[in-house]
């Protein structure tokens, strides 16, 4: 096989002895994983770039000066976004250039500026260019690497193996096999048919046919048994709440375990921008927060169990068992429920059978490349509905938002309004119900109910995206802690009624914040009743959770 070629890193000034710098500190601590070109003009670095794309070769970071005659860094920049659009961009520039730099934000979508001179690199260069080459290559899929998934875009099956290996960032390479004439030859090869679908080929020539995600995660190094008997701290749930309580949790001592039924990242993981999260200028993918946080608690020591479900808990004195979907047992003193919410499903005739083959619940990334040039339609009226528009407009030929409300303005962030009204191949249908789905194999119609207008009509589609509100998952916990009608656990201030405790608080102190009706079991993130469906706030109430979680072990002296 031959050896993949390394991913070039693309530096342009126009002084030498500036360039000269450059090249050194790159080489110095990049160069044995990256290829290094030195460029000293607009002109010529497009002319490598033009070549580098006629080699099929990928370019991980342009580092570019902005001051340089005849053409500056932001302009350079402009053309070489269309030859190497995943590249990372940075900018070099002087302090007079600090505010051309923040419009290059904008214009550019530039993901760093760095001001001259960056000595010591190893405080001001080397911290920068990691993060955004880490970034990269999370979601960077060598042709040669990696695991090759091969099934048929119409199957369930193969749509939640796509998004299970998504969600948990394995790079894969996806083999339709009704476009793709490798994946025929590949099935072949093994002696097997179109019946074995789908099939899973990993890099050292095994293979699994048809696995569940358990099968999958057992072969690609993902745990689903814990290591110890007991914690200090369970958490159950790993979106963004869950993370920032393990991350607090286990770097303030306590040992720390997250169960997670799917992947890390809950809801917030599939989301393709975010752009209101503090610290974050240009935005980040809801994989890449993700990513860094499981790094964060791993580097803390957080174990982590995917996939692995909860299925009871039980208290016995000042522990708290959980069990688990495989019948084990986990104790702990304390537990923190972080499982988020589902989508609502779509209840109208023809979803069930077109889930997966067309129908989709939540932004489906895995899907989005598929629907390359095609009409992309998105029910909900939401942040979550509005991001995911905004990502498929990126691919599908148009996009139409179908909104049961007559305003996005009562549920989306005005600066994702903004956006897609500025974005030319996005329509937002108001006061509209999709109220049938038609096909046989997969998703051939949709049908549309117009509430403004009483009109009722039939139109051709293949991909359908729902975000229609969000349900909590939580029956597992039934008859121990207290919920409202729909589900979301009752914490705080809202166990209280007429000032006195809901029957069932044992404890002559009132309930931490985050607290339910059971001592020590605490809850946070969208799964709680009352709380503020952001990302931010998620993570605020992750981490303040872990404050609580300390008072309560000094009450209990445990």
């Amino acid at each position: 096989m031959t050896k993949p070629t390394k991913p070039v890193i693309l530096s342009l000034d126009d002084d030498p002895e500036v360039l000269r710098a450059i090249e050194r500190d790159l080489r110095q601590v990049y160069g044995r994983r990256f290829r290094i070109l030195p460029v000293d003009s607009g002109t010529k670095a497009l002319e490598v770039l033009q070549k580098l794309k006629l080699r099929n070769l990928t370019v991980a970071l342009l580092l570019v000066d902005q001051r340089m005659p005849y053409m500056t860094g932001v302009e350079f920049l402009q053309k070489a976004m269309q030859l190497f659009p995943e590249a990372k961009r940075v900018l070099l520039t002087a302090y007079a250039d600090t505010d051309a730099a923040i419009r290059a934000i904008n214009i550019v979508k530039t993901d760093y500026y760095l001001l001259k001179p960056w000595t010591p690199p190893e405080e001001h260069l080397y911290p920068v260019l990691n993060d955004l080459l880490d970034d990269w290559l999370s979601s960077f899929h060598p042709s040669v690497a990696g695991i090759r998934v091969i099934g048929n875009r119409w199957s369930l099956e193969s749509h939640q193996i796509k998004d299970f290996l998504g969600r948990n960032q394995i790079p894969y390479q996806w083999l339709d096999i009704e476009i793709n004439e490798e994946a025929g030859c590949l099935l072949s090869y093994a002696d097997l048919d179109s019946t074995h679908l789908p099939f899973l080929l990993f890099p050292d020539g095994s293979h699994l046919i048809k696995p569940t995600k358990v099968e999958i995660a057992k072969r690609i190094g993902l745990r689903t048994q814990a290591e110890l008997p007991f914690y200090d701290l369970i958490i159950v749930g790993a979106g963004p709440a869950g993370l920032a309580a393990a991350v607090y949790g286990a770097s303030e001592g306590l040992s720390t375990i997250i169960i997670e039924r799917e992947a890390p990242g809950g809801q917030a993981g599939s989301s393709s921008r975010i752009e209101n999260y503090l610290g974050f200028p240009v935005g980040l993918s809801g994989g890449d927060l993700t990513r860094r946080a499981v790094t964060q608690a791993k580097r803390f020591g957080v174990e982590f169990l995917t996939p692995q479900e909860a299925t009871s808990v039980r208290v016995e004195g000042s522990y708290r068992i959980v069990t688990l979907a495989d019948g084990s047992e986990l104790s702990c003193h304390v537990l923190i429920i972080a499982t988020g919410v589902s989508y609502r499903q779509l209840d109208v005739p023809g979803i069930k059978r077109l889930c997966g083959a067309g129908a989709y619940y939540g932004a489906a990334k895995t899907e989005a490349l598929a629907c390359k040039d095609e009409d992309v339609f998105i029910v909900g009226g939401a942040n979550s509905a509005g991001q995911a528009a905004m990502y498929f407009s990126q691919f599908a030929r148009h996009v139409t938002m179908l909104v049961r409300g007559d305003s996005l303005a009562k549920s989306m962030s005005k600066y994702l309004i903004d956006q897609i009204e500025k974005t030319e191949n996005i329509t937002i249908q108001l006061c509209s119900s999709v109220v049938e789905v038609k096909g046989e194999i997969s998703l051939e119609a949709i049908t549309i109910a117009r509430a403004d207008t009483g009109v009722v009509e039939t139109v051709a589609a293949t991909s359908l995206f729902i975000f229609i509100g969000a349900i909590p998952h939580t029956d597992w916990l039934d008859g121990l802690v207290e919920r409202d009608e729909l589900g979301f656990i009752l914490t705080g201030s809202d166990l209280r009624r007429n000032g006195r405790c809901l029957k069932g608080w044992t404890l002559e102190r009132d309930p931490f914040l985050l607290e339910t009706i059971v001592p020590g079991i605490f809850a946070v993130g969208d799964v709680r009743y009352g709380s503020v469906k952001r990302v931010a706030s998620a993570v605020g109430e992750g981490a303040i959770a872990v404050q609580f979680v300390h008072q309560y072990l000094n009450l209990s002296k445990v």
